[in-house]
């Protein structure tokens, strides 16, 4: 399996020449068997974009699962070139919201007149919207597992994706401080997230926050980048994968934060054009 990163950033995009290392589309993760394009996209923040250039000219023909509806995760999709055309397929999942509407209507709230141009209905190609409930599924050739993690405003999934290679988890908000402090005041580590990293050869987690900075912005959602190590480490996770970086956090600061929780080298700080292969 290769893990290709081509958004990293968390809440909103960071354009500039202080984020040009690290980059600054937010979250989305390409996933391919072996050498193959991408059939199965985490995420569409306007990472997206950049899987257009992994299809080679090709139109998209997978599965985009989404973690929440939050605005940073999904604002890529109308400008996907590479599933926004004729001949693509997609068939994108998202947390059920437990209100009786259906996936495309959940969609449509933050992608409509008079939000945007158009709704989910609009985009070209066959396309079809899925609202996804906790538990283990099939999606082009890979086994997938959705648990629910505590965020902030609205239904938040963390997945686990595995085949015949190897396992990626991938749990891109988390605010683990809902449930407590925890023992290092950085938050309890919370069950589906622990099954979901139990053994993973890699764990791609929220990181937006240092230490200092939960006491006072934990309440938008995310974990410390800390936090995610002690996580990691305590599932077994062969690599943990520092993801969602805050807006603000610059290449430098990046540098240092990888240089702190790096050392013993199973620690990556996410950067676009990452790629793993598991």
């Amino acid at each position: 399996m290769r893990v290709h990163f081509c958004g990293v950033r968390g809440s909103t995009p960071a354009p500039g020449p202080a984020f040009v290392r690290y980059g600054g589309f937010t979250s989305c993760v390409a996933l391919a068997h072996d050498d193959d394009a991408p059939t199965l996209l985490l995420d569409a923040g306007t990472g997206i974009r950049r899987v257009t250039d992994l299809l080679e000219d090709h139109p998209f023909r997978g599965t985009i699962l989404l973690s929440h509806l939050h605005w940073d995760h999904t604002h890529g999709l109308p400008f996907f070139r590479g599933g926004d055309r004729e001949g693509a397929r997609a068939a994108l999942w998202l947390p059920d919201q437990l209100d009786g509407d259906s996936a495309e209507a959940v969609l449509a709230r933050g992608m409509s007149p008079p939000h945007f141009p158009i709704g989910p209905e609009g985009l070209v190609g066959d396309w079809s919207f899925h609202a996804a409930s906790p538990g283990t599924f099939e999606a082009e050739g890979f086994e997938v597992t959705a648990l629910e993690v505590p965020h902030k405003g609205g239904r938040t999934f963390g997945y686990r994706v595995g085949d015949a290679s190897g396992t990626v988890t991938y749990v891109p908000d988390h605010n683990p401080t809902a449930l407590g402090p925890g023992d290092d005041g950085l938050g309890e580590r919370h069950e589906a997230a622990l099954a979901l990293a139990d053994g993973a050869d890699a764990l791609i987690h929220d990181a937006q926050l240092l230490p200092d900075e939960v006491a006072s912005q934990s309440q938008f959602g995310h974990a410390a980048a800390d936090y995610a190590v002690g996580l990691g480490r305590a599932a077994g996770a062969r690599r943990i994968v520092l993801f969602h970086h805050k807006p603000d956090r610059t290449d430098l600061e990046l540098d240092a934060l990888a240089a702190r929780l790096g050392a013993d080298g199973d620690v990556v700080v996410a950067a676009e054009d990452l790629v793993l292969t598991v």
